[in-house]
């Protein structure tokens, strides 16, 4: 990024990417439309694209395939494409604000404890004053817990350490992993499965209550990155060039990491563990169009729904069984992993 040394120099960097901006989130958002029309064609029952515009607009009157499409794939794909937005933008928001390019809801132990959250109601039934309501509430507690118990390791008087944030994160999520493993070990083998199916990822049972449930606090989080574009551009230029021209930084900061656990929960609480959608979207942009956030954003929004459309098309599709997503991006995800920390070694520790 350009040196940010007043906000003078802030809007002439952001208003000579304007243009640029316009174009390439409009190409990538027509692409996730052709993508969206794509998928809602390919499943047990093989849809053409004539059928699935006459269903949509009301040309064709057919009770199977309004019932696949608006019953079915539909609900399935809207819920693919908020929840690989919102692990992409979280993952965005933690490599900017912590400057580590391997930070991710995964990498940093928060889908693990968000995983454990959801398997300790699974292990002791849903129910209680939560009602059906327990199973993403518990998975929503131990996000917001385990994020804030990471930051407040890695966090030190002279700021948050990068090393220390990644050791926390990956220590996090092996005790947590651990825990969950503990819970498979002492249930009975119903519960057994449901905590394993839980751990994989998979938007198999999404419908339009899990949009429902969902939604508000993705929207919430998306919206509230929106507001802190120009802060989180300054902080990620550097946290004293941010400071001196009137940022609290501190407070951007813990408002940001609320926002990215309410992200984080929102998507652990309908599609279980997905990993490495936050480090894989991300990188990929940010190698095409610099480290601009307000073009970032945008496309990191767009993008991980398009990259989750496509890995759950593919894990549903290409193989005899239906593949956990979550399985799909780990295969994909694991190698791209080592690649970032063997060509980006010297940012990672410095």
């Amino acid at each position: 990024m350009a040196e940010l040394n007043s906000f003078e120099d802030l809007r002439e960097f952001e208003e000579t990417s304007r243009r640029k901006t316009v174009v390439i989130v409009s190409s990538v958002a027509a692409l996730a439309v052709s993508t969206f029309i794509c998928a809602m064609m390919v499943g047990n029952y093989h849809l053409s694209i004539s059928q699935v515009f006459g269903v949509l607009f009301g040309t064709i009157h057919d009770g199977t395939m309004e019932y696949i499409i608006f019953e079915v794939r539909l609900p399935r794909l809207l819920c693919c494409f908020i929840v690989g937005a919102a692990l992409s933008l979280s993952g965005l928001v933690m490599q900017s604000l912590f400057k580590n390019p391997m930070a991710s809801p995964s990498v940093l132990g928060i889908s693990s404890g968000a995983a454990f959250g959801a398997s300790l109601a699974l292990a002791f039934g849903v129910g209680g004053f939560m009602g059906s309501l327990m199973v993403p509430g518990m998975a929503f507690i131990f996000c917001f817990l385990t994020m804030g118990v990471v930051y407040m390791l890695a966090r030190t008087k002279y700021g948050v350490a990068s090393n220390t944030l990644l050791l926390a994160g990956v220590a996090m999520g092996a005790f947590f992993n651990g825990l969950v493993s503990l819970l498979q070990y002492v249930v009975n083998d119903d519960v057994l499965s449901s905590i394993v199916y839980w751990t994989m990822g998979s938007l198999n049972g999404c419908g339009w209550s899990s949009f429902a449930l969902a939604i508000a606090p993705l929207a919430i989080g998306m919206i509230i990155v929106f507001i802190l574009i120009k802060e989180l551009n300054l902080i990620s230029a550097g946290e004293e060039q941010a400071a001196n021209m009137g940022v609290n930084v501190v407070n951007v900061r813990i408002i940001l990491i609320i926002a990215t656990a309410l992200m984080v929960g929102g998507s652990v609480a309908i599609s279980g563990v997905i990993g490495f959608v936050g480090l894989i979207v991300p990188h990929i942009f940010r190698m095409i169009v610099g480290p601009n956030h307000k073009l970032l954003v945008p496309l990191c929004i767009v993008g991980g729904g398009i990259f989750m459309i496509v890995m759950d098309t593919i894990a549903k599709s290409m193989f005899s069984i239906i593949l956990p997503v979550g399985v799909l991006t780990s295969l994909i995800g694991a190698p791209f992993f080592i690649y970032v920390m063997r060509t980006r070694k010297k940012e990672i520790w410095e």
